[in-house]
């Protein structure tokens, strides 16, 4: 299952039906588990540990060196969860010493050709990131998110989980949860009622949701006056919402 062109460390751990192509190279420190593929012209750096069933496409970079000048080798972390599919070229760097040492991607994400995850970053499940999406160091992004191609997302941002960003979108603020947000700078447009659908919220889960972006975006309310608003209205749906709004340190996209 080992292409005999392939570099593989002797401190490299290898798990059972893996299969990787030629010319690809596993560093030491690095853990891959079961039932991965690796295509040709793979390179993967440790500290690096690898889930189950995750495919990662040949020229793709993972768990390289950040781009940062604070980094000096400090021995960080890379850490990715089961099944998901990185496309070609996509690069995703270890974390820093100045955060939490680790970037880490969740589990059943596809990460579209040349996609840039920076050190740091923070990436749930269930999460698309379009062809030639890029995060810039210290990104969150929730649960189930769609990011669409060539869009680009600040240092510090957090998108939340649900939420949509348009093509060529640039963010500069945090997109809050269920939101859409498209231009340059990235502003909210409406909410993600098709995703939404898609993912079995009850159709008054739904019209709670717009009630909510109506009142944050539409009624000419600060912020901290449409939260305890929609705080008073109690549905469960809102409360990932108020907390995510009521913990963004950069600002919500506005």
């Amino acid at each position: 299952m080992i292409h005999p062109t392939a570099i593989i460390d002797d401190k490299a751990v290898i798990g059972n039906n893996v299969e990787i192509g030629p010319y690809s190279i596993v560093g030491p420190d690095v853990v891959i588990g079961d039932d991965c593929w690796l295509g040709p012209h793979v390179v993967v750096k440790g500290p690096t540990v690898l889930g189950k069933g995750n495919k990662i496409y040949q020229f793709a970079s993972v768990g390289e060196d950040c781009q940062d000048k604070k980094y000096h080798g400090e021995p960080t972390r890379l850490e990715i969860g089961d099944h998901n599919i990185i496309r070609e070229c996509v690069t995703i760097h270890r974390g820093t010493i100045q955060d939490q040492s680790l970037t880490k991607i969740g589990s059943n994400n596809l990460l579209m050709a040349y996609v840039h995850v920076a050190h740091d970053c923070m990436v749930g499940d269930n999460v698309i990131l379009a062809n030639n999406t890029t995060l810039a160091g210290h990104v969150h992004v929730g649960d189930w998110a769609i990011l669409g191609g060539f869009t680009g997302v600040h240092q510090f941002c957090h998108i939340g989980a649900h939420a949509f960003t348009a093509v060529n979108s640039v963010v500069v603020q945090d997109v809050p949860p269920y939101i859409m947000a498209q231009g340059h700078n990235a502003v909210p447009r409406t909410i993600n009622s098709e995703g939404l659908k898609r993912r079995g919220f009850s159709k008054e889960a739904i019209i709670h949701i717009k009630r909510a972006f109506k009142t944050l975006y539409r009624k000419g309310l600060t912020v901290e006056e449409a939260v305890a608003e929609i705080e008073t209205w109690q549905a469960p749906e809102l409360n990932e919402l108020i907390q995510f709004v009521q913990n963004s340190s950069r600002g919500i996209i506005r």
